[in-house]
């Protein structure tokens, strides 16, 4: 698949945040959806077949692990970064995802576009 037909599932409350990654993502030929909290981001998995979801750690419906958990559940393959100012990498809970394969990568914020870039397929 290649990156003009994938497609990347931006999930966070924050408007401002999903626009930075989007404008990221998009530079390079990626095309995105975002959601603002985890149902939204449900029902997006539900309906598309994404490539790569990039998930907050706390949306105002649900954590972000425990959505990363149930996107597994819809889309097995999908890869699936954390993106988080409210935990640090090796956190117990952050160490504990990763090392069960319930999401692939972890980046704090605040973030570089680099550090976005590296986690793309």
């Amino acid at each position: 698949m290649g990156k003009k037909n994938s497609l990347i599932l931006i999930v966070d409350d924050e408007p401002e945040m999903c626009w930075a990654l989007e404008n990221i993502l998009s530079k390079t030929g990626w095309r995105v959806v975002k959601a603002l909290s985890g149902l939204e981001a449900l029902r997006l998995a539900e309906t598309h077949e994404l490539a790569l979801a990039f998930v907050d750690a706390k949306l105002p419906d649900m954590e972000g692990l425990e959505l990363a958990r149930r996107l597994r559940e819809i889309a097995p393959g999908l890869r699936i970064v954390m993106v988080s100012g409210y935990f640090y990498k090796d956190d117990d809970a952050v160490q504990k995802a990763l090392s069960e394969k319930i999401i692939a990568d972890f980046i704090g914020k605040p973030f570089k576009n680099e550090d976005i870039l590296r986690s793309l397929p």
